[in-house]
């Protein structure tokens, strides 16, 4: 048996699969035909009496084929192998191999066998491995536009956004779908699932579908009820891993994974989970965007309220197994539903972040971005799930002594703001309007948490009085933290309140920690009017507890008389210092030459710091680049000059983070034009 030629090089192109030159197989993609050559040592190849058959081979599926001569209607939905009998080498004869559009993805080998009574036997074997075609009109898994290809198949770097709708904070993110190793561990991925292992003829019969290969893929990047990639971790204590922000990339977690020999990889939180599965998708031809909704519900019970408790001196409380995230990631995938007939294709939510189970298994999805937006709760996977997230209502209770002393309703708090990356370009794109009916333009949604406070205070239709807190502008890191708190008599009667604000550190998914700043005062208002109270944080008091985490501000108002109360609220992030990173000669950036750029601190903060420096770019840099930074006196700037070696051609993102010795991490990102050469 002798290797048949692959054509390596004209069917990566032709495949558009350059970025997988490195793997150990030929990877192409189904829906389009590919090359292979039979070199004819012993004799020249005969057309008049020479026939050839082709046996294609994935598991224990095959199919036999005869090589018939090229004609247009060789292209079908079923596999077919062909000649070009006006460009036949003798010595070298070529047969294109057709995988259908609906063929399934996977590791395949093939056998050519080169016969004729009269003469000897010839056999020729091969590998390759196919992926889904976006494309491909016929293809599930095709998206109709090239810049939309391009940016949901083929780009390795990505943006995904965390903070608050009002203070977006955009981290860089290395998809990492063309480095080594990478391919062949999201291939195993699908083998190692359940699913394989339990029927694997069923599994990879099934694989021909998107659907089917995305609710594996989502309970495969979690590991609570698989081998899966990711172990989640909220608690705060990532002993024994590595903390969810550490991680800047998808190659190495998925690396990790498969060396371990498929033990999971510790630790992600949501927005690990999604971009691992992102590059996961992008791999296997699947298009595929991170996606960010903001002020995310979790509602356990379905009824559609989220509860959340504060006491009187305006501290929130923990809550109950209803929450509220600050932001959540999932991921969108885009796919042809044909099991949910007409008008549902296009995106689909899918979350692998394991916070619900979908038929008994901890995955969500694939549930068409559509139907969420009609509320289609009838139609799979679960839809009722994800309309909650951007849709749930809010009640804000105020309790003293056990009892329940103000409440509010909000139905705009919870999903004002969802988006993703920019097609072709490094800025948010806001696709709100995709998942809900928008009452009003996002500028009045998002304006202020207190002016929601305000109108839900209206609504109740019993207030007299009403609160407004709101930032005086957005807080950076290193400054003061400066806000205002308008308290308003709406009775002809004078008035005396206790003002109580609260400020606590938390985490984007969970309930506050302890208080770090308060403010108690009594304000005396005369009848209708309104006074504005000042405040401030100093960063010497909010340094040590902020770094990723955000702010939950609050202020309850106490009639002393009637002892009513009213509650006004604000939750916020502290916009991190920023790395600044130059390319030397950046016009002239080309495949394999060396060049150099700048990573660049400046310490905003009240004390001196240190850290250590990591630079890594998917095609430009092998690994990470560490470096330690010395201590930065307040104010101070340090500078450290790297170098790399682009080794792929196209748009590339240099990214750098810098974790510090205050446990705070400082990161930065350049994208990089590279020329062939």
């Amino acid at each position: 048996m002798q290797r048949a030629d692959l054509e390596i090089g004209e069917n990566l192109e032709r495949h558009r699969t350059e970025g997988f030159g490195h793997a150990k197989a030929l990877v192409v993609r189904r829906g389009a035909p590919f090359r292979v050559s039979l070199p004819m040592k012993a004799r020249p190849f005969d057309a008049r009496t020479d026939t050839l058959r082709v046996k294609v081979m994935l598991g224990p599926l095959y199919v036999t084929m005869p090589v018939t001569s090229f004609s247009p209607n060789n292209v079908s939905s079923r596999w077919g192998a062909f000649m070009d009998p006006e460009a036949l080498d003798p010595n070298k004869p070529s047969v294109y191999i057709h995988a259908p559009p609906s063929a399934s993805v996977g590791r395949y080998s093939f056998k050519v066998l080169v016969s004729d009574r009269r003469k000897p036997r010839f056999l020729f074997s091969g590998k390759f491995i196919l992926l889904c075609n976006s494309w491909c009109s016929a293809d599930s898994a095709y998206i109709p536009f090239e810049d939309q290809r391009e940016e949901y198949i083929q780009n390795d770097s990505c943006l995904l956004f965390m903070g608050t709708a009002t203070n977006v904070v955009s981290r860089p993110w290395s998809m990492d779908q063309f480095e080594p190793d990478v391919l062949e561990a999201c291939l195993n991925l699908l083998n190692v699932s359940p699913q394989h292992q339990h029927n694997k003829r069923t599994d990879y019969l099934c694989r021909n579908n998107p659907v089917y290969i995305s609710r594996v893929v989502s309970a495969m990047i979690n590991c609570e009820d698989d081998r899966g990639v990711l172990k989640g971790n909220w608690s705060g204590d990532y002993s024994g891993g590595i903390h969810p922000s550490m991680w800047t990339g998808s190659g190495d977690i998925l690396r990790s994974w498969a060396q371990s020999g498929y033990r999971p990889v510790k630790y992600g939180q949501c927005w690990v989970f999604a971009a691992v599965m992102c590059t996961v998708m992008r791999v296997l031809g699947i298009p595929c965007r991170v996606v960010t909704n903001f002020n995310s519900a979790h509602d356990t019970n379905g009824n559609l309220v989220i509860e959340e408790f504060y006491n009187e001196m305006g501290k929130k409380l923990k809550s109950t197994k209803d929450s509220i995230w600050n932001f959540h990631v999932w991921v969108e995938c885009w796919m042809t539903r044909r099991d949910l007939g007409g008008g549902m294709d296009g995106w689909q939510v899918l979350d692998p972040t394991p916070q619900h189970r979908s038929r008994g298994v901890f995955c969500c999805g694939p549930a068409p971005v559509k139907a969420i937006k009609e509320r289609r709760v009838d139609l799979l996977y679960d839809v009722p799930f994800v309309y909650a997230e951007v849709n749930a209502d809010v009640h804000t209770l105020v309790v003293s002594q056990g009892r329940v002393v103000s409440r509010n309703v909000d139905t705009e708090r919870v999903g004002p703001l969802v988006s993703t990356k920019a097609v072709g370009s490094p800025r948010m794109d806001n696709v709100t309007g995709d998942y809900k009916k928008i009452k009003s333009p996002f500028s009045t949604l998002s304006s202020n948490m207190s002016s929601r406070s305000e109108r839900s205070t209206l609504r109740q239709g019993t207030a007299k009085m009403a609160a407004v807190l709101t930032l005086d502008e957005t807080p950076v890191a290193g400054a003061v933290i400066r806000f205002t708190l308008k308290v308003i008599n709406r009775q002809p009667v004078a008035k005396m309140l206790k003002v109580h604000l609260n400020a606590q550190c938390k985490e984007y998914n969970d309930s506050p920690a302890d208080t770090f700043w308060e403010d108690h005062s009594v304000v005396q208002l005369g009848p209708s009017e309104a006074k504005v109270l000042k405040q401030q944080i100093l960063p010497g008091q909010y340094e040590d507890v902020v770094g990723d985490d955000l702010v939950n501000l609050a202020a309850v108002l106490e009639d002393m008389a009637t002892h009513e109360r009213l509650l006004a609220f604000e939750e916020f992030n502290v916009a991190a210092p920023e790395l600044l990173i130059k390319i030397e000669e950046e016009d002239n950036v080309t495949v394999n030459r060396e060049q150099s750029a700048s990573v660049t601190f400046t310490n905003p903060f009240s004390h001196p710091v240190s850290g250590v420096l990591s630079v890594s770019g998917a095609g430009l840099l092998q690994g990470h680049a560490n470096f330690r930074m010395f201590p930065l006196r307040p104010g101070g700037s340090g500078d450290q000059r790297i170098t790399f070696v682009p080794t792929m051609k196209g748009t590339k993102m240099l990214q750098a983070s810098l974790s510090l010795s205050n446990k705070s991490t400082v990161r930065g990102f350049k994208m990089v034009s590279v020329r062939p050469l």
